[in-house]
Order: structure tokens, then C-alpha cells, then sequence
């Protein structure tokens, strides 16, 4: 079986935002997302930045075009929130970002009608396929040769846990604390075909897995992959899929620049004829774990030797190591906003910040989720 990988521009960025619509009065999920696009219009076809539905009625999806900067391409996201924003307002609807709604439940959500790709998700994946009340950012990152993708996708899982730490943002589900920073994290892996990708040789590779888990029924085509990390053949990208839903803009800018220099610097190392260094798939699972159960405390594996440090030393060492890289890009500002992220807090920590101020509310929590996602982290 081969796959075509479209052409794309090396580096460039596009970026997929879930939102969940919540109930001004209660803060519960409401079913908005079919009213709120009917009234935005489909996109055409090929049309970018665009909205959209996701998996359930409570969920918008805002995406970006392909940009080579950050800066432009977190500026389409912006814009279409807007344009969400100013139907949803009138409803009583209010827009919020996290990797799971703090107390709403699962049960009562209801999956997007007439799509017959949700309805397959649902028949096969049943109740675990009805729990995903979860919502994430996507970043795709261009990849100029197929030949660099599996490469730089080994070498990316190094960084899964540094992702997942700074985005980390559903300490809660349908009410309960978890003691998780990332509960999202360990839900979605449990649908089939989720979870961390195989460590693949190459792109051929990829092929013959595809054609033998579309022999068998597994899959249909490679876009139900649903890795956490994963090639895009049809937009010619990687597609980095660690992180939880983020709260605010500016953290969607500072994460996806932080993808966008990693990328670049991986393809530069293999433009120099260089080995990329990768863990044992077993590491990079206990590091997923890790950064899910302890998010900003988590200590992490560094690399095949087991050296270990914390995550938030790591990733400043890493900052300052690809500040060239992000001056070539154009994202130097944006990169430096994960320090932001360093020093203020993941979601996970302000949520339960929140919640300790306000004896317990989650309702309150709803409500800061909502304030950051309009007014940005204060």
C-alpha cells in the first residue's frame, strides 16, 4: 500500500483548537456547537482559518491555515473564536478550554448527528467511546521529504512528557479530583489505535502496518491512527496531538512554538547528516505516565541512559538551547512564552488553585476557565 505525503512548507504550523461550549448560568456542557455553526455556515471546501463540530454537540473546533509563523497562525484561531464567540454570547453560551470539564457528565452528552465517521467510532468503542468528553490542542508541523518523518517522530517522543507537563489541564472528571495533572492523557489511550505510535524504521514501514490493520479491519485508512503523535499524510505534516486543551491563546502560541523549533531543529540535525538520539519505547510510556500523574513535578527520563531530571529544569535548559532556532523562525516571543507557562502554572495547577480558594467549587473553576480563554492568564 503507498500513501502519498503531500508537499508542505518546512515548519509550517497549522493549529487545531477544541472548545467546549458551557452554559452561562450553570457552567455545565450545553449542546450549542450544531445552532452555533449553522448559524456560522459550513466553510468551503479547502477554505482555512475555518470552524467546525467535533465528536460531541458541546464542542467547536477552531483551525488555522498553514503558516511559517506562529504569530499568524494563532491569529486565525483568535479570529474564528471571535466569530464564535459573537453567536454563542446571545444563546447564553459561554466558550472554555481544558482537557476535561471539571464536574459535567458524560453520560448526558450527545454525540454529533449524521456523521457516519463519529457513528463508527461509537458503535465499535461503545462506553469508552462515549466517555471522551475530553478536548486537546493539534499542532502540525510541515515535513518538506517523507524520508525525515519517521525520524523526527522518534525523535519528538523525547519530548512527550514536556509537552504534556505544560499543557496538562484535567485534574477532574465528572466532579472528583484525581490526583492526575493530565486524567485526559490516560482516557483518550483507550481507544483502539490511540495511544503512543510504534517506533518505525520508515516510511515503508508505515505502509505495511497500514495495509495489514486495514487487512484485518482495524482501520479503514490511516487517518483512524489516532497516535498521539502521528503522520499526516494528506497535509504533508506531523501531527503533534500530547497536549491537553490549552485555556488561552497566548498558550497555544507558546506551545506550538516550542513544536515548530523542535521540528526544525531535528530536520536541521538530519539536513547535517546527523543520528537523532530516541529513548526505549517503554521509557517514553513511563515518561507519558509520569508528566500525566505529576504534570509540573514530574521528574522525567532524559534519555536511553535513564539519566533523569525535572521537567521544568529540562525545559528551560531546552528554551535557551533553541533560542537560535527560534529567531530563524520568527517565534522567539512565542517560544518565551512557555516560561510564562513555567513560572505561572499549568491549567491543572490554576484549576486547583481556583478550587482551594473557593472551598471546593468547580463551578468556580468553570468560570476562571471561561475568564482566561476571553481576557488571557492574569
Amino acid at each position: 500500500m503507498e500513501i502519498e505525503f503531500a508537499p508542505s512548507g518546512r515548519s509550517s504550523v497549522g493549529l487545531e483548537w477544541e472548545i467546549a461550549c458551557v452554559d452561562h448560568t450553570s457552567g455545565e456542557l450545553t449542546a450549542a456547537a450544531p445552532e452555533i455553526l449553522a448559524t456560522l455556515g459550513k466553510p468551503s471546501a479547502g477554505e482555512f482559518p475555518h470552524v467546525t463540530g467535533e465528536l460531541l454537540t458541546n464542542t467547536v473546533e477552531v483551525v488555522s491555515a498553514a503558516h511559517s509563523k506562529v504569530v499568524d497562525a494563532v491569529a486565525d484561531l483568535d479570529a474564528m473564536v471571535d466569530r464564535v464567540r459573537a453567536v454563542a454570547d446571545p444563546l447564553g453560551v459561554d466558550l472554555m478550554c481544558a482537557g476535561t470539564h471539571p464536574f459535567s457528565q458524560w453520560f448526558q452528552q450527545t454525540v454529533t448527528p449524521d456523521n457516519d465517521r463519529y457513528a463508527t467510532l461509537i458503535d465499535r468503542t461503545q462506553w469508552w467511546g462515549r466517555q471522551m468528553m475530553i478536548w486537546g490542542v493539534h499542532m502540525h508541523v510541515g515535513i518538506e521529504d517523507r524520508r525525515k518523518v519517521w525520524p523526527i517522530l522518534n525523535g519528538m517522543l523525547s519530548f512527550f512528557p514536556h509537552f504534556q507537563a505544560l499543557s496538562a489541564s484535567s485534574p477532574f472528571w465528572v466532579g472528583e479530583a484525581t490526583g492526575y495533572a493530565s486524567n485526559r492523557a490516560l482516557m483518550f489511550q483507550q481507544l483502539p489505535t490511540a495511544g503512543l505510535p510504534p517506533q518505525l524504521a520508515g516510511w515503508d514501514e508505515y505502509e505495511s502496518l497500514v495495509s495489514d490493520m486495514t487487512h484485518v479491519g482495524v482501520i479503514d485508512d490511516h487517518s483512524e491512527l489516532r497516535w498521539d503523535l502521528r503522520p499526516s499524510p494528506k497535509w504533508g505534516t506531523i501531527e503533534i496531538r500530547f497536549c491537553d486543551g490549552l485555556a488561552s491563546s497566548a498558550e497555544v502560541a507558546a506551545v506550538a512554538a516550542l513544536a515548530q523549533c523542535l521540528v526544525e531543529d531535528l530536520s536541521t540535525k538530519l539536513d547535517n547528516g546527523e543520528e537523532l538520539t530516541t529513548m526505549q519505547p517503554w521509557f517514553v510510556k513511563e515518561n507519558k505516565w509520569r508528566a500525566a500523574r505529576y504534570g509540573m513535578d514530574a521528574i522525567i527520563i532524559q534519555d536511553a541512559d535513564g539519566n533523569e531530571d525535572l521537567v521544568t529544569d529540562d525545559l528551560r535548559r531546552i528554551l535557551s538551547r533553541l533560542e537560535p532556532v527560534a529567531d530563524r523562525l520568527g517565534c522567539t516571543e512565542e517560544l518565551m512564552g512557555v516560561t510564562t507557562i513555567l513560572d505561572k502554572g499549568s491549567s491543572y495547577q490554576r484549576q486547583l488553585a481556583v478550587a482551594e480558594k473557593n472551598g471546593g467549587s468547580l463551578k468556580a473553576v468553570v468560570a476562571s476557565l471561561v475568564t482566561e480563554l476571553r481576557d488571557g492568564i492574569s
